[in-house]
């Protein structure tokens, strides 16, 4: 899930420090947090009005008729008054504050935490003094043009309050169990496995597409074609432009085999023609990244694991499988070792040339 966030793939410089114990759930949050929070201390953090009464010598905003002549006020030259008031003592900025000093008391790196503390004090001295908001103050707020940068912060301060999972094991807490439908598990596979790559090889040179259309090579059609003609959407692309590599990856969470015709075990057939669609159809359309690309079918273990490919009409296609069962260190292992795979199939193929 939090290599499917947007706020992972924002560490940028802070991500070398997270990737090498990828366990410690609070420690990356609070990487994810205190970056964004740095960041907007940068650019100013975003005022806001607070509605407040006093007692002032001169109208402000609304009076008060009802507190002033009660209290005698205009006797004493004073009226009380509605108004309000530009302040960066925010409901925001104190719901960041707040989870910045909470999860400065579970992270494990000492310097880590002492960055969470170090943070909450300089909001404290900038103005954010006030107590810390309740959930539903913070969820009725909206985020408008001026004050839109806010909201990453503010996912991530959510993300630092939700560090207590749910299980799917009868407790005590009173927390939604954990969404088991299909179709958001697979999105989030899929998303997942991008953000992933999206993170991990956007640094060695890797441009990394998700959820591209791509077109037919269309010569003639007739009238009313496009209105049933299936569109082509890519999961993700990772190109590289330095060593001329493209590999077209399309995840699936199911099995990688399924019982076949006369044997055992087969390769799904829709979706090996899916994917040679994907690699043949964009051919001859001037993309010289196009021309040699490979293909990688990418499931979710299932018992065994798989990583076998084989070479049609220039293109590989690969066949490989993750274990989601094992920790986040041997899943970041085995996704990158598969693409280094395809990576050493293109140079074996070149060198045969």
């Amino acid at each position: 899930m939090l290599y499917a966030s947007e706020l992972f793939r924002d560490i940028e410089n802070a991500k070398v420090a997270v990737e090498d114990n990828p366990d410690d759930i609070p420690d990356l949050v609070a990487e994810i947090l205190c970056r964004q929070v740095e960041r907007r201390i940068q650019r100013n953090l975003s005022y806001g009005y607070q509605s407040r009464e006093a007692e002032l010598n001169r109208v402000r905003g609304r009076i008060n008729l009802l507190n002033t002549e009660r209290r005698r006020l205009l006797d004493r030259g004073k009226v009380a008054c509605r108004f309000d008031e530009l302040t960066i003592d925010t409901t925001r900025n104190r719901f960041v504050r707040s989870a910045l000093e909470e999860i400065s008391k579970v992270v494990r790196r000492n310097g880590l935490a002492r960055r969470c503390k170090s943070l909450a004090s300089s909001l404290r001295r900038m103005g954010v003094t006030g107590e810390r908001p309740g959930r539903g103050e913070v969820f009725t707020s909206r985020f408008g043009r001026h004050d839109i940068d806010d909201q990453a912060m503010v996912a991530a301060a959510h993300l630092a309050f939700n560090l207590a999972l749910p299980t799917e094991a009868e407790g005590s807490r009173h927390l939604s169990l954990p969404d088991r439908e299909i179709c958001w598990v697979r999105k989030l596979y899929e998303k997942g496995i991008a953000g992933f790559y999206d993170v991990v090889l956007s640094e060695k040179g890797w441009r990394v597409g998700s959820g591209k259309v791509i077109d037919w090579q269309i010569e003639s059609k007739s009238p009313c074609i496009d209105r049933i003609l299936p569109s082509m959407r890519t999961d993700i692309i990772l190109d590289h432009f330095n060593s001329e590599r493209r590999i077209v990856i399309d995840t699936k969470f199911n099995s990688v085999v399924t019982r076949g015709w006369y044997r055992e075990e087969s390769l799904r057939s829709g979706y090996v023609y899916q994917i040679y669609a994907y690699l043949r159809s964009q051919e001859g359309s001037g993309d010289l990244l196009a021309e040699k690309a490979s293909g990688l079918l990418l499931h979710p273990s299932v018992g065994d694991m798989v990583n076998e490919a084989v070479m049609i009409q220039n293109h590989e296609i690969r066949f490989a499988t993750v274990d989601l069962a094992a920790s986040a260190k041997e899943i970041r292992g085995q996704l990158l070792q598969i693409v280094e795979f395809s990576c050493e199939n293109d140079e074996l193929l070149e060198s045969r040339r």
